[in-house]
């Protein structure tokens, strides 16, 4: 069969133009029974009662032809499209998305026959390493585009047929659940009385994945072994570093599209032991945090659950960075809940932000101050609609002023010498001998900012003329909508 894709992602089709027929029809409306394979259901003889299919064998009917819907015309275009608005980074192999078109035509035949008959090999991920906001660096690996494609593919199945057995109390990365929802069900339960937190902190859980448990895992919900087979594949395709590459026995790369799901199936038999034992958690990925009434009973649950995690699921707690606390001493997803479950902003996530507008208005950088308003514009807004369900005004207000010192800073430093500060800000309406005493005062840069001629000549009406956003303004707005 030859198949086609156009560059607007709506053509993997075969050579008369016809759609690829899905063997397998959605796995959410229907499955199908073969009589004569002798593998599902019995025909009932005469005098016989009817042997009707058990959940588990209806669960691999379904899944026998995972592949067949893999390559599905409108699978592998929708998969193109994600994998297209996504971009992101080459892969071992440089390949950008851009050239994921010409790869497709040139290729098609050879890529759709090594899925179906589960041949197909992934390369290694490039593995890259980003600042974490605490501290340390995380590691990512990024797969090819060609890979990205195809795991986005069976992405698109697997998750349909995976997520509705997740459980309730599951939020990170999943269709229809967010943040938001899972900081709703903590405040809940911490109006409920639950004060105390039990935070579990995995150590680097992407990187301790186990294969086999992961994999077991997968083989209960999906009976087709070539999807099977193309996983581990994945979890196994190793990962290039400085030219070499580095075999992978446990692990799953942070960086595919794959990734977040089979996190979420694994850590499923960690929500399904909380909910068995009666306990209110909320987890998002890696991060879960159990509500309980006491410190007592929450050492108790750190203990078991612990436990459960590295025996069961070969997972090693970080104890350092773990605890049994009153909420307010502890954060979650950037927040901190409060008395009565209200939220807050968590100091970490305060520090977070002024962090990186100091990256942002470092004085040494040499772009223009518009340039620089530009890129705070750009990540500010954002920040605050995150975090508009905390209590912060407070917050704003000062932050905004600290914003706008370092913006005045950032400008006086251009100018470079008094003279020309004192031109300047004369261009800005001070009197030529107040803006000549100043400018020459020798102040450093940061106390210069703060004098009360600068207050005038660089006021909120300047920065209003610069475009800057004003984060208790927009706050106000977000909370009155």
């Amino acid at each position: 069969m030859k198949a086609r894709i156009n560059e607007e992602g709506d053509g993997f089709e075969d050579s008369n133009g016809r759609e690829q027929q899905q063997v397998v029809n959605d796995p959410q409306l229907t499955f199908t029974f073969h009589e004569d394979s002798g593998e599902r259901g019995t025909r009932a003889g005469p005098g016989e009662e009817l042997q009707m299919p058990t959940a588990l064998e209806k669960t691999q009917a379904l899944t026998e032809q995972v592949m067949e819907q893999v390559v599905g015309r409108s699978n592998l275009n929708d998969a193109y499209r994600r994998v297209k608005t996504n971009k992101g980074s080459p892969g071992v192999d440089g390949m950008t998305t851009e050239g994921l078109y010409v790869w497709i035509n040139r290729h098609r035949e050879e890529l759709i026959g090594s899925l179906l008959d589960g041949s197909y090999q992934p390369q290694p991920v490039r593995r890259v390493e980003i600042p974490k906001p605490g501290g340390g660096m995380r590691k990512l690996g990024i797969p090819t585009v060609v890979d990205r494609l195809v795991q986005q593919a069976i992405l698109q199945v697997l998750d349909p047929i995976l997520d509705p057995n997740f459980s309730e109390s599951s939020y990170g990365f999943r269709r229809k659940r967010s943040a938001e929802q899972a900081l709703k069900a903590a405040a809940g339960y911490v109006r409920d009385g639950r004060v105390i937190v039990v935070d579990l902190d995995l150590e680097q859980f992407f990187d301790r994945v186990n294969h086999d448990i992961l994999m077991s895992r997968l083989a209960r919900r999906v009976a087709d072994k070539r999807c099977l087979r193309i996983v581990r594949a994945y979890l196994t395709a190793g990962i290039m570093v400085n030219g070499v590459c580095m075999e992978q026995d446990e692990g799953t790369p942070q960086g595919g599209p794959l990734s977040p799901l089979l996190a979420n199936l694994l850590l499923d038999d960690l929500d399904k032991e909380l909910e068995k034992r009666g306990h209110r958690f909320c987890r998002y990925a890696d991060d879960c945090n159990i509500y309980v009434q006491s410190k007592v009973a929450g050492e108790r649950v750190m203990a078991s659950v612990s436990q459960f995690l590295e025996q069961r699921l070969k997972l090693l707690v970080n104890r350092a960075k773990s605890a049994v606390a009153y909420c307010e001493k502890r954060k979650f997803l950037g927040y901190r809940l409060l008395a009565g479950g209200k939220l807050g902003l968590a100091p970490q996530s305060l520090k977070r932000i002024k962090d990186k507008v100091r990256r942002i208005t470092a004085r040494n950088r040499g772009r223009s101050l518009s340039a620089i308003v530009q890129e705070l514009n750009d990540i500010l807004p954002g920040w605050v609609n995150y975090f508009r369900h905390a209590a912060m005004k407070g917050h704003l207000l000062e932050l905004d002023e600290w914003i706008r010192r370092k913006l005045r800073c950032y400008r006086l430093k251009q100018r470079k010498r008094g003279k020309s500060i004192g031109e300047y800000l004369e261009t800005l309406g001070i009197p030529p001998q107040r803006a000549r005493i100043l400018a020459g005062s020798g102040k450093g840069w940061w106390a210069l900012a703060h004098t009360p001629p600068i207050h005038e000549a660089m006021n909120g009406k300047w920065f209003e003329g610069l475009g800057l956003v004003n984060l208790s303004r927009h706050y106000a707005a977000l909370l009155s909508h």
